[in-house]
């Protein structure tokens, strides 16, 4: 395939930036889109011309690196996917393509497609752990009782691997998807329930600090999040922090 592609080039947090067209060739549809972009950086490198930064890790679809706006879509056209895991038969001969970074005020952009997303490791910094000293006292995991229903929804919960794209998809840049399956994946385990008051009441709190919008019930984070995360955290979270609060 040829492709024309529309990046976003910035050299840096405090600079002007816009898109700028380049011209690919040859592009097999059995590549994914990272590799593609390998391709387009291969050929600018040749040329003597400075590479197009992007964040990029396991190309798994498990850490969430990946993350990049294509053509309008967090990860791009495909449904739960990552940008890793999208390849380039999910588009056509002769196509423009649109690749831009995560907007939302809580993530500046770095360089190009690369942007700080320091403000959710921020988030879980503030409670998003269990840190109860159990030395001398340890249990195996297997002797506490839990149903099956709750440890599949704590497990669905956990599948979040934190790439902001339900934050980046959102029209208020709201993180409350986010927050809502970091905060169930504890609410639903009886080891999370010693610190689930505090735990809450922080990440919300950060949350609040960071700048993140309100949620409005648009649904589009669940949509387009690449582990199919549901908003029946977010209803989870609204009522453990109507609990927290409450108690406190």
């Amino acid at each position: 395939m040829d492709l024309t592609l529309k990046i976003w080039r910035q050299k840096g947090p405090q600079d002007k930036g816009s898109l700028v067209d380049y011209k690919v060739k040859d592009i097999s549809e059995h590549m994914s889109f990272l590799e593609m972009m390998d391709v387009l950086n291969e050929q600018l490198v040749n040329s003597g011309d400075e590479p197009v930064a992007f964040d990029h890790d396991c190309r798994e679809g498990i850490c969430g690196m990946c993350s990049l706006y294509i053509n309008g879509e967090a990860h791009g056209p495909d449904r739960e996917i990552t940008t890793c895991q999208l390849h380039m038969r999910t588009f056509k001969d002769g196509d423009t393509i649109y690749i831009e970074p995560w907007r939302a005020t809580a993530f500046p952009i770095i360089k190009d497609l690369v942007v700080d997303r320091m403000a959710m490791e921020r988030i879980q910094q503030a409670g998003a752990y269990v840190s109860v000293n159990t030395s001398g006292n340890t249990q195996d995991a297997n002797a506490i009782p839990i149903s099956k229903h709750a440890a599949d929804e704590a497990m669905d919960a956990a599948a979040c691997i934190g790439c902001g794209a339900c934050i980046a998809t959102c029209k208020n840049s709201s993180a409350m998807l986010f927050v809502g399956a970091k905060v169930a994946q504890f609410a639903l385990l009886p080891q999370g329930q010693v610190e689930a008051t505090d735990r809450v009441l922080n990440m919300v709190h950060q949350m609040d600090l960071e700048g993140f919008g309100n949620c409005t019930n648009i649904g589009a984070c669940e949509v387009e999040c690449p582990k199919g995360i549901s908003l029946e955290n977010i209803a989870r979270l609204n009522r453990e922090y109507l609990k927290a609060s409450v108690k406190g």
